[in-house]
């Protein structure tokens, strides 16, 4: 009798926490979907923000320049053979270990003149927001207990982030676009992306983008690349 008293006692523990994280996980989803829905109308409204002082500005004879990007998209495109140990260092700091990896670096003084000395063996420039997305959920991994979790639930965002107000993948989205105030958690928390070859392959891979090749500093362009290596 006492067994049994006891396996119905911890039974109707289970059944009511599976009851309560079920009535949890619907607010999650919902709160997300409203996160997500205001996510929208803000990229759209600097959109438009955007097109109407172009237009402005053209109208009136004059140049509109668009506001500095914040972000850097840096791909390593070469291996580690005959890499000079300072330039293997940086690249480590990039947490660039390995080909085809890919980061987010913001941008500064510091990180631009890090990656001018690794200009050979990197390809990099500025992440659109379409970028970003299909890097996070196509490619997305967290650091989870030092392991790495694939991000496939927003419950594994919240556990590891949520006291910085971070609880969904749509979070991590916007911090990384808008570069927030917790930018370094929330990229420190995304694993590098692991990129496949680019469709097509290479071409000159030694020679800088400028003179026709792969590395170096591709501005908007990187966006392209990426997308091959998806």
């Amino acid at each position: 009798m006492k067994k049994k008293r006891r396996d119905e006692e911890f039974a109707k523990r289970a059944a009511d926490k599976a009851a309560a994280d079920k009535v949890a996980r619907r607010a999650s989803r919902a709160a997300a979907f409203k996160k997500a829905e205001a996510y929208v109308k803000e990229y759209k409204s600097i959109e438009r923000s955007t097109i109407r002082m172009k237009r402005q500005a053209r109208a009136s004879g004059n140049h509109f320049y668009e506001p500095e990007n914040k972000v850097i998209a840096v791909v390593r495109i070469r291996g580690i053979n005959a890499v000079a140990p300072k330039t293997k260092k940086i690249l480590q700091l990039l947490r660039l270990r390995k080909l085809h990896a890919c980061t987010f670096v913001r941008v500064n003084k510091a990180t631009i003149n890090m990656l001018r000395m690794v200009e050979p063996y990197v390809a990099y420039g500025y992440p659109n927001l379409k970028t970003i997305r299909q890097l996070v959920y196509k490619r997305g991994f967290g650091k989870v207990n030092k392991q790495r979790i694939a991000l496939t639930d927003n419950s594994i965002v919240e556990n590891t982030l949520g006291a910085k107000g971070i609880t969904c993948v749509e979070d991590i989205i916007h911090e990384i676009f808008t570069v927030g105030p917790n930018f370094k958690e929330v990229n420190n928390f995304v694993w590098p992306f692991q990129l496949s070859s680019p469709l097509g392959g290479y071409k000159r891979k030694l020679t800088h983008f400028n003179e026709g090749g792969q590395a170096g500093n591709r501005m908007e362009q990187i966006n392209a690349l990426i997308q091959r290596m998806l």
